[in-house]
């Protein structure tokens, strides 16, 4: 399910309290794999450092699991479970912004069994703030607009916020930063001039690299490019 842009999937059960999600593996016996949602992604923005909780780790539920720090965050990723790691995502140490691009697949965190031993299918921690998406959608959908979170196609690793500047300007700008950056790397563009859709689209054509979507909100233009060359 996507809500306010943001990808939410079915099938696994979101912990609303600290923006977690965890699904039971295709395992024998009551293992869960946890992970961020795009909120927590959001908030915390680019990540660059992770720190896991070692592999044998008693975790009481509300606990940590690991720690995560952006250049704007430091934060703790916590369980909704009791449970022990038995399992962690050491690919995180050297590539921590997989979280943000990838969090239900490349960016999980640790698994972890729980004590209960009849959680076959997760229905016994369907409660109040651990829930399916069908029962929380409307829920997510007001603290995603609360928090102001805004999600898009790729996770932006620079933003430009060029507001009362001429496209021109912010452009050429943007020529300065693509020169710069690495390739893969993504770019996001807020503008306010009423002709960026039509100059940013022009420019990705002439300068072929690749934009992965634009969309206007209120008076504001987002760009999301991707450098490919």
């Amino acid at each position: 399910m996507q809500i306010s842009h943001c990808n939410f999937p079915e099938g696994i059960l979101y912990d609303l309290d600290n923006f977690i999600w965890i699904k039971k593996d295709e395992v024998d016996g009551p293992v869960f794999t946890l992970g961020a949602t795009p909120i927590l992604a959001a908030l915390a923005g680019k990540l660059t450092k992770i720190k896991l909780k070692e592999i044998g780790t008693m975790v009481e539920k509300n606990k940590s699991v690991a720690s995560i720090e952006s250049l704007r965050y430091f934060g703790m990723v916590r369980s909704p479970v009791k449970g022990k790691i038995i399992e962690v995502n050491n690919t995180l140490s050297s590539n921590p912004k997989s979280v943000n691009d990838f969090p239900y697949d490349d960016g999980w965190f640790v698994k972890i069994k729980t004590q209960y031993s009849d959680a076959t299918n997760g229905s016994d921690f369907n409660t109040e703030n651990l829930k399916l998406i069908d029962e929380c959608h409307d829920e997510i959908r007001k603290l995603i607009d609360k928090l102001h979170i805004r999600c898009f196609s790729a996770f932006p690793d620079y933003e430009m916020f060029e507001i009362g500047v001429e496209c021109a300007a912010t452009l050429t700008k943007l020529d300065e930063l693509i020169g710069k950056i690495d390739l893969g790397n993504v770019v996001h563009v807020v503008s306010d001039d009423t002709s960026a859709d039509l100059e940013m689209i022009r420019w990705s054509e002439e300068r072929e690299q690749s934009l992965l979507e634009y969309r206007k909100e209120g008076t504001l233009y987002h760009f999301i490019v991707k450098k490919i060359k």
